[in-house]
This record gives C-alpha cells, structure tokens and sequence, in this order.
C-alpha cells in the first residue's frame, strides 16, 4: 500500500515478494539438468520437483525457438532422400 502510494506501483495493485521454493527451484535449474538433480538426491517432495521443471524450460521466444529446432546438425550419411537408410 505505501508503495502505491508513492507512485511506484499503479493503484490496487500490490507485489508479494516471490516465494523461496520458487526462487531456490529456478537457481537449481539454471545450474544443473533436471536429470542430474534426480540422480543425486534420493527424495525430492512433488512439489519441488515441479518447480524446478517449470523454471528448466526457457522463457523468451527465442531460447524456445533455438531449443525446439530439430535439426541437431549431425545429418546421417546412410540416409537417402526423404530421411531413409539407404
């Protein structure tokens, strides 16, 4: 309320300080695939697990575009046209 109140946010809106879950899951994330997280910890709580899945996928368009490509650059000389071994 006091932040509204000095201009810096627009009136009836208000933030809540992001929760710690959210912020350790996205750190975890940014640092380590979520496949090595479950390799090295024995139980993880659901909840957790989800949150370090949601911030494992990228954000901005073009980080999904780049990671969504299926081209891997490694074309099989085996395959004739159309993808199929020769």
């Amino acid at each position: 309320a006091a932040a509204a109140a000095l201009g810096l946010l627009p009136l009836g809106k208000t933030q809540s300080p992001e929760s710690l879950l959210d912020i350790a899951a996205r750190r975890v994330a940014e640092k380590w695939p979520f496949q090595r997280v479950e390799e090295r910890f024995e139980r993880i709580p659901e909840p957790v697990q989800r949150r370090i899945v949601y911030w494992s996928f990228p954000r901005s368009e073009r980080e999904i575009c780049m990671y969504s490509s299926f081209n891997t650059g490694a074309e099989d000389p085996a395959a004739g046209p159309g993808g199929a071994a020769a």
